[in-house]
């Protein structure tokens, strides 16, 4: 490990010391500034010439922001003679902008990509991509990690009997099944229909049984948690004993903690690939660190081994 250095965006310094600290190496120094007409400037403080780079980013708003931060540190690191730059995205920024699903909107998720190749990176390393057809979107390679582990293990240690792994709605219930099968317990669907004219879908029956199990709800992120609540009432309403939910990225946004906390959800675990500031890590709100993942995947990179070890069980 002795050919990398890890540097930090302004937002991500306590992601990034959580590397570091697995790594057992120094946290990189370089100097963000704000200039007073609002322009960003970046400075590395070591030399990088010949070196493995990573580069870490969160989403802590405004998002745009954190985007051009990490364009400049790129470039940055490109002009002082990087050989290779690794950019880290514990969340990847515009995920869901992953299609153009209504006429004449961009796909943001793409230009994103293109804007990271063109600053001159060499590799994105990101975790359970809203789309795995992101990946597809860039010309240099993009390695998808995944928190699936980190929640099963995390729930394993519940003991919890009688479960049930319930999908939100039909798309995912590809997901449900697979942590139905580590767990080796049912899965069960909630059916959603569309109400006359309005767009939204309402949830309005079961499939499956789900009557006093041990119900834990799956999902890649949880934003202003509309559908996982709307999830949550209806199992309370079909006899659930009790009620989990797990994701990867807790956005959060919005309504989104008051609803939680007025839920019928016993617990929500989170990873911590998006900053969740004091205010909101309220009780039902358990956080683990995937730090350590990405510490993993970097030294199988340096290694030269691939990476699907550590998507298994």
């Amino acid at each position: 490990m002795e050919n990398i250095k890890i540097f930090a965006c302004p937002t991500a310094e306590e992601f990034t010391q959580e590397i570091c600290d697995n790594l057992q190496i120094e946290i990189g120094k370089i100097h963000y500034q704000k200039f007073s007409n609002d322009n960003n400037f970046v400075q590395v403080l070591e030399t990088v010439r010949g070196k493995n780079v990573y580069v870490v980013q969160t989403t802590k708003p405004p998002v745009n922001e954190r985007i051009m931060e990490l364009l400049i540190t790129i470039d940055a690191l490109k002009r002082a003679s990087a050989e290779k730059i690794n950019v880290i995205l514990p969340y990847y920024i515009y995920s869901r902008s992953d299609k153009k699903d209504q006429p004449r909107v961009p796909v943001t998720a793409k230009l994103f990509a293109q804007l990271i190749e063109a600053s001159g990176a060499n590799r994105v390393i990101t975790c359970d991509l809203h789309n795995p057809a992101i990946q597809a979107y860039f010309n240099i390679n993009c390695d998808r990690l995944s928190a699936q582990n980190l929640l099963q293990n995390y729930f394993k240690k519940k003991n919890l009997d009688n479960m049930v792994i319930v999908a939100t709605d039909a798309g995912s219930s590809k997901k449900a099944y697979k942590y139905s099968k580590y767990f080796n317990c049912p899965i069960a669907l909630i059916d959603k229909r569309r109400d006359g004219n309005d767009d939204r879908a309402i949830a309005t029956t079961v499939i499956g049984d789900v009557k006093d199990k041990n119900a834990i709800i799956f999902d890649d992120e949880i934003d202003t948690a509309g559908s996982i609540i709307e999830t949550a009432s209806i199992l309370d309403k079909f006899g659930t004993k009790n009620i989990f939910a797990g994701c990867t990225h807790g956005i959060l946004s919005g309504p989104a903690i008051e609803r939680i906390k007025n839920s019928k959800i016993e617990e929500l675990v989170v990873t911590n690939t998006v900053p969740i500031p004091k205010e909101k890590q309220i009780e039902k709100i358990k956080i683990l660190t995937i730090a350590p993942l990405f510490a993993a995947a970097i030294i199988r990179i340096e290694e030269h081994k691939p990476l699907g070890e550590l998507l298994k069980s």
